[in-house]
């Protein structure tokens, strides 16, 4: 704490004993009430008076789903839940540890938003297109779909198109925040773009099932077996400055979180900076949309197809929603960071790996989750300890036995870093339907040694 330090350095300048020093701040910690007036000791117990108020005791009600989750991802969530803002929070099955809130971490608050809440890649973002192609030409023109990802996106930290392309969302007001308005040029030349990272472009098998006796088929499509494009990216490297900026922001409004909270501080929505933050907020979700629909769009041109389904989500971003709290209604701010919409009937894309299905959803709209679900099966192991364990020939022997050919990807993203998807689906049974199945067989994401941006 900042008042600590403060105090510790005029201790010393006045030339006080140093060996009580020790003694000194415990007495003040242990009851800084007793020292507010106190003309070299106030300040600190102060701090610590208000950092007190700051966080409460006893936590906001949450729940959490799954089983086995990284205990500092459930201690991270439980930390969000003590802030005075907070009224709610849930933890998804694909929970693992991330900056404030875990990634997974579902988390409503009264009128205030926190930007790492958020997460860094803002809407970051799910797509789903069913295509009109036939499964036996995912092998026998399987040229023709590596051709089309290669010409149609690109991959990697600073990845940009020369020619830029074009999208109602550039007409937009860019001149919400000063971070917007000087990055409107770079997301531009980044605007259908992939990124790094768990970002991906994959052709696969989407599956739909016979549907129950006098049911239709929940998907609109027939039951069967279809060639779907699925893409993973978010709102590239305008949407992570406008998460450093106001994240910074949110933190110099709050220097008396303690700091295993500082990454959880927030913006008051009728602040100045809370509005900004949340036009950009809002912009960056328009932005991350135009990527995702640009991306299809050309693709399906190139291939000449047409889209007979279409499918897409955020699960990076923050909703104003109504849910009943302390047995009342009224409106929240849902942070979703890595967690997917699930209201009731609302649609959603739930991916695995490389090398495993990803899900087609309908929400149930549980109100314990804040009507929210996994966002994909969840890291087991951070990016160093990946590239410290495996090795390409083991990684490419599975990808082989799954039949999935891999274009470019870092190791760090091997299908063995993930939970068991099925698993997490298990332990969400009560959050979302599973209307069809997506797996991967042609997948593209940026190559080794790129810094991963999700």
């Amino acid at each position: 704490m900042r008042r600590g330090m403060d105090f510790i350095s005029r201790y010393v300048l006045k030339g006080l004993d140093r060996t009580a020093l020790a003694s000194e701040v415990e007495a003040v910690v242990a009851k800084p009430a007793d020292f507010v007036e106190d003309d070299l000791r106030g300040e600190f117990a102060k701090a610590l008076l208000r950092s007190t108020r700051v966080i409460r005791t006893a936590t906001a009600p949450w729940r959490q789903w799954g089983e086995g989750l990284e205990p500092e991802a459930v201690n991270q969530l439980a930390r969000a839940c003590q802030l005075p803002v907070s009224v709610a929070g849930a933890l998804m099955p694909d929970a693992h540890v991330g900056y404030g809130l875990p990634i997974g971490g579902v988390l409503a608050t009264e009128n205030s938003v926190i930007p790492y809440a958020v997460g860094v890649d803002i809407a970051c973002r799910m797509k789903l297109t069913v295509l009109d192609w036939s499964v036996r030409d995912l092998e026998r023109r399987r040229d023709r779909l590596i051709r089309a990802i290669d010409q149609e996106t690109r991959f990697g930290v600073g990845a940009h198109f020369t020619e830029r392309r074009q999208h109602e969302v550039m007409d937009a007001d860019w001149s919400v925040c000063n971070i917007t308005r000087n990055n409107k040029d770079r997301a531009w030349a980044q605007l259908g773009t992939s990124g790094s990272g768990n970002h991906f472009v994959e052709f696969g098998v989407f599956t739909i099932p016979e549907p129950q006796a006098g049911e239709a088929s929940p998907a609109g499509l027939a039951p069967g077996d279809y060639v779907a494009l699925l893409s993973h990216s978010g709102s590239r490297g305008t949407g992570a400055s406008v998460c450093d900026f106001y994240s910074k922001r949110a933190m110099e409004q709050h220097p008396d979180l303690p700091r295993e909270h500082k990454h959880l501080a927030w913006l008051a929505l009728d602040s100045a900076e809370g509005a900004e933050y949340w036009a950009a907020m809002e912009l960056m979700g328009r932005y991350a949309a135009a990527n995702h629909a640009l991306i299809h769009q050309h693709i399906a041109a190139n291939l000449g197809t047409e889209v007979l389904l279409d499918v897409e989500n955020h699960h990076n971003f923050a909703w104003k929603e109504r849910h009943v709290i302390d047995g009342a209604e009224r409106e929240v701010v849902v942070h979703r960071k890595g967690a997917t919409p699930a209201g009731e009937g609302v649609l959603g894309i739930i991916p695995g790996s490389m090398a495993t299905p990803g899900f087609l959803v309908r929400g149930k709209g549980n109100a314990a989750s804040l009507h929210s679900a996994s966002h994909g099966a969840g890291r087991v192991m951070s990016r160093t300890k990946a590239l410290e364990t495996f090795e390409w020939d083991k990684v490419n022997r599975m990808l082989k036995d799954r039949n999935v050919h891999l274009l470019s990807a870092g190791l760090d993203e091997a299908p063995m870093v993930y939970k068991d998807i099925h698993q997490v689906m298990a332990a969400q049974r009560d959050l979302v339907e599973v209307l069809g199945e997506f797996m991967p067989r042609l997948v593209k994401m940026a190559p080794s040694g790129e810094r991963a941006e999700d």
